[in-house]
């Protein structure tokens, strides 16, 4: 758990209330992160305000409850992915196609190739599935390790290696497609 993250969680449970003002201050601190993962699943920033909202009202609510188990930041990251999954199945649309944001290009390069770079990766992400779409971004767009993947996406660490493997292989596929080449 992160430290600046354990004053409030110790605080919500031994008095069983949560600081509104700390809890913002913790969503703070993983509010880029769990926007940039709400967004490549989801693709479009008004569902993903939505879903963001509802996530973080359910976190308000379920705080006194988080018995420590896992980071803060991972507990916020499973309870916003639900809730972009439960979006998803709500709207019946499963293949939405991500569009990634490109933070901050290196200034000499050229805003052509980064925009047709961001499209082709959007295009390869749209080709997995939800699931394993949020399995690359975690590990390799988020840098989290595969314990704490396999805790937000509920499965076991064994699956998470062996997903990503079928997914970043299944990427490289694609990618080279969009671009011309065999492989």
């Amino acid at each position: 758990m992160r430290t600046e993250d354990s004053g409030i969680v110790t605080s919500a449970s031994e008095t069983k209330t949560v600081s509104p003002e700390a809890f913002l201050e913790m969503v703070r601190t993983h509010d880029h992160r769990l926007r940039a993962l709400a967004f490549r699943l989801l693709g479009d920033r008004d569902r993903m305000d939505d879903a963001l909202q509802e996530a973080y009202l359910k976190a308000f609510r379920a705080l006194p409850g988080f018995r420590g188990e896992a980071a803060t930041g991972t507990w916020l990251f499973r309870i916003v992915y639900n809730t972009c999954v439960d979006e998803i199945r709500r709207s019946a649309r499963a293949n939405l196609v991500p569009v990634p944001e490109v933070d901050q290009p290196d200034p000499n390069s050229d805003p052509a190739e980064i925009t047709y770079r961001s499209d082709e990766l959007a295009a390869a992400l749209s080709d997995l599935s939800e699931q394993d779409r949020a399995l690359v971004m975690l590990v390799d767009g988020e840098g989290f390790p595969y314990q704490d993947t396999a805790r937000i996406l509920g499965l076991p660490v064994g699956t998470i290696a062996s997903r990503l493997h079928r997914a970043r292989r299944t990427l490289r596929k694609s990618l080279a497609d969009y671009r011309g080449e065999q492989r």
